[in-house]
């Protein structure tokens, strides 16, 4: 697919997801990219092959103080080619977009991976 196209799918998905991570996404990029790197797949889970769909950098928001304002942004990485490899379907790729948008701000809100898994987001 080609990468006007994806970022289409994933304008839709923000739309889908609940307002609440809609309205914390103010002052925060996203960003596609195709592939995530070898070393962070082995990072996050001590696996080279297992893929990883996106991923959330800076300082998340309960940790954020008005001296923070000259630091890097918040950026949200969504991975292009590492979804379409797992999720060849449209509507399961759209939903997957959904599930890891919600997971990464959720990361940018506060949220642990525990607290994810409860809202079903892991």
């Amino acid at each position: 697919m080609n990468r006007k196209r994806f970022e289409g799918l994933v304008e839709a998905a923000l739309e889908r997801i609940p307002e609440a991570f809609r309205q914390a996404m103010t002052n925060v990029a996203i960003v596609i990219d195709d592939w995530p790197t070898r070393e962070l797949m082995d990072e996050m889970y001590g696996d080279p092959e297992t893929y990883v769909y996106g991923l959330f950098t800076g300082t998340p928001l309960p940790e954020q103080h008005a001296e923070d304002l000259g630091d890097l942004p918040v950026v949200i990485r969504i991975y292009q080619s590492a979804l379409e490899h797992d999720f060849e379907e449209t509507a399961q790729l759209e939903r997957e977009l959904e599930i890891t948008l919600v997971h990464e701000i959720a990361h940018f809100m506060g949220f642990d991976e525990d607290e994810l898994k409860e809202l079903g987001y892991d």
